[in-house]
């Protein structure tokens, strides 16, 4: 594995755009099966299925270990997917999150997901670029206070990312991985009120590149840190380093430090013998209210192609194998991917057998009515790395009762599946809102598309999801959809200016008003780049990054936006607020690790009246006045080169 892995997006961008356009992805590495719903009904009862088809943990560590040594020679050779193959071996439920971080658009309310910036009391944390920042903006200041490295001083930051961060009383937490030493890295800093910075340990654990387009790899959850991560079975590899474990860093440290953090009947066996490559699915709970990180992990064994969704009690993990069936063996064949249910508070797994695959963790949504809800498609690559940008094929919706996943392995009946239309475009957007599921297809990167002008979004409700779906047409394409109160915004171009339209959900779903900026595409295209601040019931203003429509369209990873665009909602009419633009000054900061931006740069925060507009180094704070927003003041944290 080398250290530019993720540097291959410059390369693998052609070739997935050609791949999906390719006739749904056909011919493809990693296409999947359609979720056929032809097939017969699963059979009657469950007093016949078989062991295998039950879901059993191991009962010691020497059971574990000869089913990793028979994986192993079984499977030689066998990981040939664009994921990375290498082994991480280098040679009771959480609480409700605190409501006083409300500057990140999450996707369930109460999980807090791993980002670039965070509120610790009245500061600003931003992760950038290797280091920490903090700005101070209580008391009406916009002041710089401190910074220091994302990293240990004995920690060698060659060859890592660090992604994401979250904050947990007077923790900071930084997730990251490591290429060079093969695992997830877990960096502890104290902050202080005054905004100080103070590092205190790292722990590295065992696993395999955690990186999606789409999703975050950890969530906090009260003072539990969650995190999901694969780890694929390596031939070369012993046992005993082929499972989940962590180690304190500290320099020298040696493959033996590492502990084992999962007990073998924590390790769930492989359903069907584990045909095909194999991985440990790891859910981790770490304790960040001690001063010595503790964690406790849950693992299944099953297919590696994966997208994984946290609610707020469990990790729901869709697995897929990486391998196409034989040509003509699908209906013959039972379903290939399997749905597990991770509870957060240790209980045991469920499973299902499914069939497709979701695009990214937007595809699931857990109701308050104890039904899961998941958008399939019959070409879905999973979450990991760039797969959830090059999905095709048929789409349906699935919707189980949370008692029907057990330990039992029964195949989700024909019943369970809701056909829907397929949209156009390259790459599927999705978005549960409410009761309603709203989906399209856009452009992938940010790239146009033939069909970018003519545009359709699809809304379900998923209470009654026999009527099918509204069609509402849209003269832009579906790049993005995000929740404004009970209402949505979708986002998209048509080729030259970007689009913001307005979608009443309800008894009969509409097309409200819609705002166009010209000449502009997204500048940030994850979801953590929209933010919407609510005035009332119908009211408010939401803030997204925006740059030249002329740029390339995955240039959001190293340029950044040229500003951060506002925007007002009034009973779904659209009217321009403002911009707060970044400068044009260029930063020498002398880089050491995690230069390219891949969770981006650029934000729109809200902090109760205020507005800012993260820009890279800069922060930029508005004012609102009436009707329009103008830049009141802005600073730079930028490091010295160093």
């Amino acid at each position: 594995m080398t250290t530019i892995s993720r540097a291959r997006l410059s390369v693998l961008l052609p070739f997935a755009l050609a791949c999906t356009a390719a006739l749904g992805g056909v011919g493809c590495e990693g296409a999947k099966p359609p979720p056929s719903v032809e097939d017969d009904e699963p059979r009657s009862g469950r007093s016949s299925i078989s062991s295998k088809d039950r879901l059993v943990a191991f009962e010691s560590e020497s059971e574990l270990f000869d089913t990793i040594r028979a994986l192993k020679s079984a499977q030689r050779g066998a990981l040939t997917s664009s994921e990375p193959t290498g082994a991480a071996e280098a040679s009771p439920a959480p609480a409700a999150a605190k409501a006083e971080d409300g500057i990140t658009n999450n996707q369930t309310a109460g999980v807090d997901e791993g980002g670039i910036v965070k509120l610790h009391g009245e500061h600003l944390v931003i992760l950038r670029r290797g280091r920490l920042f903090t700005v101070k903006v209580g008391g009406g200041s916009l002041d710089p206070i401190s910074s220091v490295d994302a990293f240990g001083p004995d920690v060698d930051p060659g060859g890592a990312w660090y992604d994401e961060m979250l904050v947990s009383d007077d923790t900071v937490a930084v997730i990251g991985y490591s290429y060079q030493r093969g695992g997830t890295e877990i960096g502890l800093f104290d902050i202080d009120d005054g905004g100080g910075l103070k590092y205190r340990a790292t722990y590295h654990l065992r696993s395999n590149d955690y990186y999606s387009s789409r999703n975050y790899a950890s969530r906090l959850i009260g003072d539990k840190l969650v995190f999901y991560s694969p780890l694929y079975i390596n031939p070369s590899a012993s046992p005993e380093a082929s499972l989940p474990a962590v180690r304190r860093w500290k320099k020298g440290a040696k493959p033996s430090d590492f502990a084992t953090i999962l007990e073998p009947t924590k390790v769930y066996k492989p359903l069907d013998g584990g045909e095909g490559a194999q991985a440990f699915h790891t859910v981790t709970t770490c304790d960040l209210s001690s001063r010595e990180l503790s964690c406790d992990a849950t693992a299944v064994m099953g297919p590696p192609g994966r997208t994984f969704y946290v609610s707020a009690d469990s990790v729901y993990v869709w697995m897929t194998p990486w391998s196409a069936p034989r040509k003509g063996a699908e209906k013959a064949s039972p379903p290939r991917s399997l749905l597990y249910r991770l509870p957060l508070d240790g209980g045991d797994p469920a499973v299902m057998r499914v069939r497709g695959a979701p695009v990214d963790q937007f595809s699931f949504m857990q109701g308050d009515d104890d039904m899961l809800n998941v958008v399939v498609r019959s070409d879905g690559m999973g979450d990991a790395m760039w797969g959830p940008e090059v999905a095709a094929g048929d789409v349906a919706l699935l919707r189980v009762s949370l008692d029907d996943l057990d330990k039992t392995a029964s195949e989700a009946p024909k019943r369970a599946y809701t056909e829907l239309p397929k949209p156009k475009g390259y790459a599927f957007q999705n978005r549960f809102i409410g009761d309603f599921l709203v989906y399209g297809g856009g452009t992938s990167w940010g790239y146009a598309s033939e069909d970018a002008k003519d545009g359709r979004a699809f809304v379900l409700d998923t209470s009654d999801p026999s009527g099918g779906p509204v069609t509402l047409a849209l003269p832009h394409g579906v790049d993005r959809i995000e929740a404004m109160g009970k209402d949505a915004v979708v986002v998209g171009t048509d080729g030259k200016d970007l689009h913001f339209s307005a979608i009443a959900l309800g008894s009969r779903p509409r097309l409200g008003g819609r705002f166009t900026q010209p000449s502009a595409a997204q500048g940030e295209l994850r979801s953590h780049g929209f933010f919407y601040k609510p005035a009332g019931d119908d009211r408010g203003v939401f803030g997204l990054p925006i740059r030249s429509s002329g740029s390339p369209g995955h240039s959001h990873l190293a340029n950044g936006s040229a500003s951060i665009l506002f925007v007002r909602n009034d009973a779904l009419s659209f009217s321009e607020v403002g911009k707060l633009g970044a400068s044009v000054a260029t930063v020498s900061d002398g880089c050491k690790a995690s230069c390219v931006d891949w969770y981006g740069n650029a934000r729109p925060i809200f902090i109760k009246d205020r507005v800012f507009a993260l820009l890279g180094y800069e922060i930029v704070e508005g004012k609102l006045d009436g009707s329009s927003l103008a830049e009141q003041r802005r600073v730079s944290f930028a490091p010295t080169s160093r």
